[in-house]
């Protein structure tokens, strides 16, 4: 008799905790991208949508981009080219040019894109798409996006700022260590 209630007990709270999980998984998974600005590209026979989770772009700031053909990822691939031409960070100018596959979002499943990134200066930048897919090869460009300046002061000064605690502690404790001077003290007093 006790066996069969210990078994039941175990059951409700083996269904309860499945069913916890179930609920909370939803909550605990990352927050879906959210797109606030769009511009069209067309690549040949496809048209695609180029989202972007932050505008306007600024230098050196993590934003997401999607690309979202018509008609979904499904039997198609591609790549994406950044170019750039605008004030790098110490030579003064920059042409930069980087390739890459069109991958799954990992936020959005259902488009290609980049998680998280930052355009590494201000200038203009151009998107280039490359897609295969049923209807053959396209492609084409998204060109003259505006990146903006960093935002807030210059890096030097923001390191310097958030590095003062850190010096204040080191001194801190180098003027406690000369007071107290561990070494020359006597071990009983």
């Amino acid at each position: 008799m006790r066996i069969a209630v210990r078994a039941h007990r175990a059951a409700a709270a083996l269904v309860a905790l499945v069913a916890t999980l179930a609920v909370a998984t939803p909550a605990l998974a990352y927050p879906p991208v959210d797109i606030v600005h769009t511009e069209q590209v067309t690549a040949g026979p496809y048209h695609l949508t180029v989202g972007f989770s932050t505008w306007p772009i600024r230098a050196m700031r993590s934003l997401d981009f999607t690309f979202m053909p018509d008609g979904g990822i499904a039997g198609k691939s591609g790549y994406l080219t950044i170019s750039s031409s605008g004030s790098g960070p110490s030579s003064g100018s920059t042409d930069e040019e980087r390739h890459s596959r069109l991958v799954r979002h990992p936020r959005k499943l259902d488009a290609w894109g980049l998680d998280v990134r930052s355009l590494d200066h201000s200038g203009t930048y151009s998107f280039g798409f490359a897609i295969d897919g049923p209807q053959g090869h396209g492609e084409g460009t998204l060109a003259g996006v505006e990146v903006l300046s960093q935002p807030g002061p210059p890096l030097a000064i923001s390191w310097t700022v958030g590095s003062l605690p850190g010096v204040a502690l080191i001194v801190l404790i180098a003027v406690a260590w000369r007071r107290t001077r561990p070494g020359r003290q006597p071990l009983f007093a």
